[in-house]
């Protein structure tokens, strides 16, 4: 075990440990690290001596805090492939973590926002704690929700992924599991406890010893203004619902959609409600990969990533600059086929067989 390396690697008493170490970054995901986690688990996939694996972050900010943007930010100004492959690699990790043979314990404690997302959401077992903070932002810097994003989102009571995904809405323990982004809660204080039950006893009498109650999900109960505006048609027609809601909830959520990059939050609907009719997370994938890679050529994208975290001056100058301004033919771009690029990703051919009694709770998903 590499103390140094970016994502330590190591196993113990038939548990497969997962560390993603890039603290200071909140452990943001790049490409090398990307391949790592993804030969650690074939590795393990067939390997009798390992028959759970963990993932948790180094540090105490969180999991994960997504991406690493600052260079698919200069990829995307150079004109580069290297974040097309990053996102390649990635989409199809996050596939085979769905679809991983053995039970994948994800520890959301802290941060969780966008790729880190993505190594989590799609395991079996996924941990929240009361510090957990999880989302995806990608509207916010001219992006759309990818990782199989989408897929979760558009599975959420209601429209509730939709509001998550246009205000960009940070989802606390309760609201993860009521949204289906996590199973279990358990106090942070017992997270390490928790873990090492695992390398003692089973799963489920591990989760049995440490889960507790739930913490009440306060965006469910906001649900049915919520679900009012957002199962309008379009960005523009869901902004005007909610201003004309008399909730000062869904006044603020409009404020908040409008701060967004206009071509993001309508190609985001698009996704979301491409998603809600896929046959499963692998077509998805392979969707947010046309729109990923049709987002690198998007001045929005370079643009936000400059106010929000370069320049930092919080000022994006967005282009078209209102929704109004953005239309179909745009927003059908995005998803244009990219012939010999395509991920191409397929279901897995055969279900996949049960490692442990631990049911997978995830909408749609398999027991793994």
């Amino acid at each position: 075990m590499n103390s140094e390396s970016e994502v330590i690697v190591d196993t113990r008493d038939g548990v497969g440990r997962l560390v993603l170490n890039r603290p200071k970054a909140i452990n943001a995901l790049n490409h090398s690290m990307v391949r790592q986690i993804a030969a650690a688990l074939a590795a393990w996939s067939d390997d009798d001596r390992v028959r759970a694996v963990v993932i948790t972050g180094a540090g105490e900010r969180g999991l994960c805090a997504g991406g690493d943007i600052v260079s698919i930010y200069h990829d995307a100004q150079e004109g580069g492939t290297g974040s097309r492959e990053f996102w390649r690699d990635e989409y199809i990790l996050n596939a085979a973590i769905a679809n991983y043979p053995k039970p994948y314990v994800a520890i959301m404690d802290g941060i969780v926002m966008g790729g880190g997302v993505g190594v989590s959401a799609h395991g079996s077992v996924r941990v929240v704690t009361e510090r957990s903070m999880i989302g995806m932002p990608e509207t916010g810097i001219g992006f759309v929700p990818d990782v199989g994003g989408t897929y979760l989102l558009a599975r959420t009571p209601g429209e509730l992924g939709t509001h998550i995904a246009l205000t960009t809405a940070r989802l606390s323990a309760g609201d993860a599991i009521a949204c289906g982004f996590a199973d279990h809660y358990i106090p942070s204080a017992k997270i390490d406890s928790f873990i090492e039950a695992l390398t003692q006893t089973s799963i489920d009498d591990a989760l049995a010893r440490f889960t507790e109650p739930a913490p009440v999900s306060e965006l469910l109960a906001q649900q049915g203004w919520i679900d009012a505006a957002y199962s309008a048609g379009s960005v523009p027609e869901i902004v005007a619902r909610l201003q004309g809601s008399g909730v000062p909830e869904a006044q603020k959520a409009a404020e908040q959609i409008l701060s967004k990059s206009p071509t993001a939050c309508a190609v985001t609907l698009q996704s979301l409600r491409r998603a809600r009719q896929a046959g499963g997370l692998e077509e998805v994938l392979n969707d947010e990969f046309r729109v990923s890679v049709a987002c690198l050529s998007s001045p929005d994208l370079v643009e936000g990533i400059r106010a929000q975290v370069v320049d930092k001056d919080r000022n994006p100058q967005w282009s078209p600059a209102t929704l109004a301004d953005v239309t179909d033919e745009q927003v059908d771009a995005f998803f244009a086929p990219l012939g010999d690029l395509e991920l191409g990703l397929t279901p897995p051919t055969a279900a996949v067989p049960a490692a442990a009694s631990t049911s997978d709770t995830r909408p749609g998903g398999t027991a793994s």
